[in-house]
């Protein structure tokens, strides 16, 4: 720490006994560092004071600081009381006073007078609406900001006047009041004050070192180089080539310190990557060419705190390590939970009579939760699945969650105070679960701003909505994060930009080195526009850029190995764009910089097909699935062996899933569920044109007891593609049912004999000794004019239903899946042939596609070889089954454009 130590030993050339200074920073991150060079110095003595500027301007301006939440109660307070027009409720005043608060700060700080500045707004407005004319319509953009600035002329003074009535102050109003204490401050103050590391000053940061300057009370160390300092054009220098012209400084008085460090050797590496996350996968690279393995004297700087969490999975070697920047709690599950929590209750409000599943499900997944409330949501969530329920009724949802612990949490709100109670109880109750530290902290600091919000609300009478408690809950969570703890002086330091300040590191890498992360850009979030702001000498995106220029020259100017890595991918507000200010040291400095490009990509994956083997474990459930082999098992196994072996032989099955839309599968059970309804009634009998009509009459009935057989509710088919589907499929079960009503009306004699009729113990004959048993369903059994039809139900077209067998295909015909429709049929008509009440009868056998209902059955034809051919194919395929020698080998589908 270069630059510390010379302040240390600066002053300990002064006087032996530091506790006569005042050390003035721009944070307190340093002061550690300056402890310990004291200490590796032997000193003894009492520790200097310590302050950074705001607490030593508050400290001068005596007045409480307000701000955040307190401060917005506050100002609506007032704002309400001024009965000025429009009359915006507190939600809306949320939207635009934060910002206008920070602008308020800037104008306070950087002006002579806010009042001089709101007036100037006020008059452009008017100057701009006299020459457009805008009529006296209020609803016209540019009429509404006039109103605004003319009721900011009236709102702010008074706003100002009600917070020094109470002795409370803005950060801008701190200033303000400092301003005029100042020279008084520094005639009088018997203290010796040393400001360390500054580089741009607030005017009234600025009076008060040139004061106690003037006054020999204070001491001014700057952390320079020559390389931008002496350039005019480095914006990096501009701060401080205005603060060298000070008078204050002369022949007596040095401009400490100018170093010509960034000129010496370095060992520059640019990296080009293709990522964001893909970044951090570059550091342990990195870390191997670092030759001290403790890290003691490296940075990671990230100028994405988003990528914290996957800076530290790479970093798991690391054996010591401190992070000085905190983690977003707005990216932690509990964080994201009490989002759901609101948008739930926004959705409440609206009076909505039912609960839509994804608004309850991230709930109950995110929230922590006790062994008794895991068995309640997963009994809710089974039967939610198994019905299907899409919009859970308020009813339905006390039946199956109202066990729940926090059940009161998913209850419309009788207000946001009672809320705030029940959320704070619920955080009391979740600490004493056995959850994980960071979440432990997650929920603490919920429950703590859950206490200050209702605090802060008691004092006032104006009603807060759901929707405005969670813009402030978001507002106070946004800017709180989890502290770490960690090793200060030993190991790797992880840090954001400003947490580098004074300090310096041998090797430094930094993430994110972006156009818009280094500097922001101008992206400045302001209601004063770009010119009004440079003409009261306020900050503008220019000013911001030239600080942080400061700092990345600043940190890399002692360093001697730098790493700077960018995302080249552009992605959302990302641009893929390198920061300007690596461009600059490319193009401007003497140093030779190497390039890496790191690409996220892979070689193509040479796909192994899944195998499992035939151990003597698989064979013995072979063994057993032989007893009640089905048609649809084999069509399993041509499809692909691998969900054969899950599902038939480790008795797998997948997992249900909500559908909001009908899948394909379900729409084909809810006309087949229909039919199967349908018919059961005319089961038996030889069909009438009576028959028929009235059962097509009667098609709604017979859906809704379809529905209620799919454990779905009536109300998931009433809008939308659902609606859509239901009509589709009604219009299915009419043309199939008028296709029989046809038949009949032509003369034709049609006989339901059955319907799902169940088959088992039907043998097949694999050799003398070894044989299979079938078993399975067939959708109906009719008798048409004295022949058979076994009819098999498909909601898929129909494909390949014309058998041409000979003696050079028959072994591995059926070994095609696009066969699978024929070898099914032939599965039915050898069954139905081996059944004893059909003995003797024609057979016809053939399937009914929902997708072409108009065209009837269409028959399996054998136009070479005939069904004996056929069950000496499917044989074949039963034996490749069993085969002890052949292994289940996933089928890869390969798809062609």
């Amino acid at each position: 720490m270069k630059f510390l130590n010379k302040i240390v030993h600066e002053l300990l050339a002064q006087s032996s006994d530091l506790s006569e200074f005042n050390i003035v920073l721009p944070g307190k991150r340093p002061i550690v560092f300056i402890r310990r060079i004291l200490e590796e110095n032997n000193y003894s003595g009492l520790l200097p004071n310590f302050f950074t500027v705001e607490e030593l301007i508050n400290q001068i301006a005596d007045k409480q600081p307000i701000q955040g939440i307190s401060l917005w109660l506050f100002s609506f307070d007032v704002y309400k009381s001024l009965n000025l027009i429009p009359r915006d409720d507190f939600s809306d005043f949320l939207k635009w006073f934060p910002t206008l608060q920070k602008d308020w700060d800037d104008i306070l700080k950087f002006s002579e007078s806010d009042q001089v500045v709101l007036q100037y707004m006020f008059d452009e407005e008017r100057i701009k609406e006299w020459a457009q004319d805008l009529g006296e319509d209020d609803d016209v953009p540019r009429k509404k900001f006039l109103n605004f600035w003319k009721n900011m002329n009236v709102f702010l003074p008074v706003l100002k006047q009600k917070l020094q009535e109470k002795n409370w102050a803005t950060s801008g109003m701190i200033h303000e009041t400092a301003k005029a204490e100042i020279d008084h401050f520094a005639k009088n103050t018997k203290e010796k004050f040393v400001f360390c590391g500054f580089n741009a000053f607030t005017p009234v940061e600025e009076k008060l070192v040139r004061s106690l300057l003037q006054w020999d009370k204070g001491q001014c160390f700057f952390q320079a180089d020559y390389y931008y300092f002496d350039d005019e054009r480095q914006e990096a220098g501009k701060f401080l080539r205005n603060h060298k012209t000070w008078k204050e400084f002369n022949d007596h008085r040095a401009f400490n310190w100018i170093e010509d460090d960034f000129n010496q050797p370095k060992n520059i590496k640019v990296y080009e990557v293709s990522g964001n996350i893909t970044q951090t996968k570059v550091l342990p690279e990195i870390f191997k060419e670092i030759e001290n393995k403790t890290y003691s004297n490296t940075a990671v700087v990230l100028l994405d705190e988003n990528l914290l969490p996957a800076s530290l999975d790479v970093m798991y070697g690391v054996q010591n390590l401190n992070i000085t920047m905190g983690f977003p709690l707005k990216n932690l599950s509990f964080s994201n939970a009490v989002k759901q929590l609101f948008y739930l209750q926004k959705q409440l409000e609206k009076n909505k009579s039912s609960y839509y599943y994804r608004d309850v499900f991230p709930i109950l997944e995110e929230l922590p939760k006790s062994a008794e409330d895991e068995l309640v949501i997963n009994q809710f969530k089974a039967k939610v699945e198994e019905r299907n329920i899409v919009y859970i009724s308020r009813k339905l949802l006390q039946e199956l969650l109202g066990e729940l612990s926090y059940y009161n949490l998913l209850q419309k709100a009788d207000s946001t105070n009672i809320y705030l109670d029940s959320l704070i109880d619920f955080c009391k109750k979740v600490k004493w679960l056995e959850i994980d530290d960071i979440q432990y902290e997650n929920v603490s600091h919920f429950e703590n701003s859950f206490r200050i919000i209702k605090n802060q609300l008691s004092p006032y009478d104006f009603e807060i909505t759901m929707e405005t408690l969670e813009i402030l809950i978001n507002q106070h969570i946004n800017s709180e994060s989890i502290d770490f703890q960690g090793e200060p002086l030993r190991g790797l330091q992880i840090m954001g930009l400003l947490e580098t300040r004074l300090l310096n590191f041998e090797n430094v890498i930094l993430l994110s080195v972006n156009e818009g992360k280094l500097p922001l850009g101008n992206s400045q979030n302001t209601y004063i526009p770009f010119d009004i702001r440079k003409f009261f000498d306020l900050h503008t995106f220019l000013e911001n850029d030239s600080i942080y220029a400061y700092h990345f020259y600043r940190l890399i100017q002692d360093s001697q190995n730098v790493h700077l890595l960018f995302n080249a991918l552009s992605s959302g507000v990302n641009s893929g764009e390198k920061s300007r200010f690596i461009t600059q040291i490319e193009m401007e400095s003497s140093h030779h910089i190497e390039h890496l490009i790191i690409e996220n990509s892979s070689e193509p994956i040479i796909t192994e097909p899944i195998e499992f083997i035939k151990t003597p474990v698989v064979l013995e459930k072979l063994e057993k699935w032989k007893e009640k082999v089905s048609a649809s098992h084999l069509t399993s196994y041509l499809y692909n062996p691998i969900d054969f072996y899950l599902s038939k032989i480790l008795n797998t099955s997948e997992n249900d899933e909500i559908e909001e839309e009908l899948s394909v599968k379900n729409y084909g059970n809810l006309v087949h569920y229909t039919l199967q309804e349908i018919y059961e009634v005319l089961k038996g009998k030889v069909l009438k044109e009576n028959d028929l009509k009235v059962s097509i009459k009667e098609i709604d009935k017979y859906i809704d007891i379809a529905i209620d057989k799919l454990k779905h509710q009536p109300e998931f088919y009433e809008k939308g593609m659902n609606f859509i589907h239901k009509a589709i499929a009604k219009k299915v079960i009419e043309s199939i049912l008028n296709y029989d009503l046809d038949l009949v009306k032509n003369g034709n004699k049609l006989e339901i004999l059955d319907i799902e009729k169940r088959f088992e113990n039907v043998d097949f004959y694999l050799d003398a000794s070894q044989k299979i048993s079938f078993f399975g369903f067939i959708d109906r059994i009719d008798r048409l004019n004295g022949t058979l039809r076994i009819i098999d139900y498909k909601t898929a077209k129909i494909k390949n239903l014309i058998v041409k067998i000979d003696q050079d295909n028959v072994e591995e015909y059926f070994h095609n899946s696009d066969r699978k429709q024929a070898l099914q049929l032939c599965i039915y008509q050898y069954v139905v042939q081996n059944l004893p009440e059909f003995w003797g009868l024609p057979i016809e056998t053939g399937i009914w596609s929902f997708a072409e209902a108009k065209k009837g059955v269409v028959s399996l034809q054998f136009e070479k070889g005939d069904i004996d051919d056929a069950m000496k194919s499917i044989k074949s395929l039963i034996e490749e089954i069993l085969n002890p020698e052949m292994n289940f080998v996933e089928e890869i589908k390969t798809y062609s454009i």
